[in-house]
């Protein structure tokens, strides 16, 4: 028999690079805390994704800030480390320990895991675990930007900007078009840049409005639920929603709010609410595990935020039908059009906020109209397929390019 010949055992370049394409990827995901954010959420959806198409998933946190990594870890099929146990609370001098044990761990396991990938959540963990991923030569370095972050120190916008356009990152994934024109203002260059919004897992279609949730709450069915979710913090503007249901009530007395989440502001706006005497309409539940119960039991869904990038709570809001009423910024604008998916108002405007929650209390068919146009938004822009496929293609386009896309 005669042997093959040397060329023809070898595979063609094109064989090759279509084998190298197809192959799955390793991956390492990189958040700075646990805790109930959306950042957080994507985080874990991205994971789950990832690892249930065939790539090799893990995850890491600089620290459990709430103490969910147990939790956590029993509905993960994949790795979930905590790179530090110190330092998420006590005094500087702790965090700065804790900060330092968590970047040598996450070290380690950059060296130990011959990533492919590494894709990092916050400005925080861009700027702490992208540098450490370059040094330790993994291929494709994925920054992400959600949006504004309050309080942010410029000196590291500056240093964020710099690890941007010097390559440290391959390149800074914005979630929507105005998110990618902030950074572009912050200095960096629009072609070390691209978009891909957000993404959810889709809802069971047909799930209900969860009565059992409402009773639990003592909400009967003939009171109108709006439901506002988000950290109690001065981005998200609460107070004019506290303020909006003060007129709202006057001619609605049975209409009721709930705010999920959790921050430095409670006690401002618990004040609030017992001065505007609310008590009876507007409740503060804290941090919860199970948004969906109420995403399931609401009638309206309302985001009074100051600014957002693309808001994972809106986006899970619209899955399970609901209508809308949301301030005019950033990526909100781009998912609810033109008043079919829900009403936009100004931003720190409580007169335009009443008036829209009044127009939608009054119109049952409306909100059912624009609940149904709601979830058909999401199916057709912004499930969990969609985003992750194209953080797919940009992967691979990266490992072979080895140069940012734009």
């Amino acid at each position: 028999m005669q042997r093959p010949s040397q060329n023809a055992m070898r595979a063609s370049p094109s064989t090759t690079t279509s084998r190298s394409a197809d192959r799955p990827l390793s991956i390492l995901f990189v958040g700075t805390q646990m805790a109930v954010g959306g950042a957080q959420r994507l985080l874990l959806d991205q994971g789950r994704w990832f690892h249930s198409h065939g790539h090799d998933v893990s995850a890491a946190f600089l620290y459990d800030k709430q103490g969910l990594q147990q939790l956590w870890s029993q509905g993960l099929d994949f790795p979930l480390l905590r790179l530090s146990t110190i330092g998420y609370s006590g005094n500087v001098f702790k965090k700065a320990v804790g900060l330092i044990v968590g970047w040598f761990r996450l070290w380690s396991v950059l060296r130990r895991g011959k990533f492919d990938v590494v894709e990092a959540f916050t400005y925080d963990s861009n700027l702490l675990a992208l540098p450490l991923a370059w040094l330790a030569g993994v291929p494709v370095r994925i920054a992400t930007h959600h949006g504004i972050i309050e309080g942010f120190p410029r000196v590291l916008e500056r240093l964020h900007s710099a690890l941007v356009n010097a390559g440290i990152a391959s390149i800074l994934v914005n979630v929507s078009r105005k998110v990618l024109e902030q950074a572009a203002a912050a200095g960096i260059r629009r072609e070390h840049m691209t978009v891909i919004p957000n993404g959810i897992p889709p809802s069971k279609a047909g799930e209900g409005r969860g009565s059992e949730s409402r009773a639990e709450l003592g909400i009967t069915n003939d009171d109108v639920l709006i439901l506002s979710v988000g950290r109690l913090v001065y981005q998200k503007g609460h107070e004019y929603l506290i303020q909006a249901m003060h007129s709202v009530v006057r001619e609605y007395p049975r209409a009721k709010a709930l705010i999920c989440g959790e921050g430095p502001l409670r006690g401002q706006l618990a004040a609030q609410i017992d001065r505007l005497a609310l008590g009876a309409s507007v409740r503060l539940l804290g941090d919860r595990l199970d948004i969906n119960r109420f995403l399931h039991s609401a009638d309206i869904f309302v985001l009074p935020s100051r600014w957002e990038g693309l808001p994972v709570a809106l986006l899970e809001a619209m899955d399970g039908g609901l209508p809308v009423v949301a301030t005019a910024v950033e990526g909100v604008e781009e998912v609810v059009q033109g008043g079919a998916q829900g009403l936009l108002v100004p931003p720190e405007d409580a007169r335009a906020l009443a008036e829209s929650l009044k127009a939608l209390i009054a119109a049952p068919d409306l909100r059912k109209r624009m609940g149904e146009r709601a979830r058909a938004r999401i199916l057709e822009a912004y499930t969990i397929d969609i985003m992750c496929e194209k953080y797919v293609s940009l992967m691979r386009n990266l490992m072979q390019r080895g140069q940012p896309q734009r």
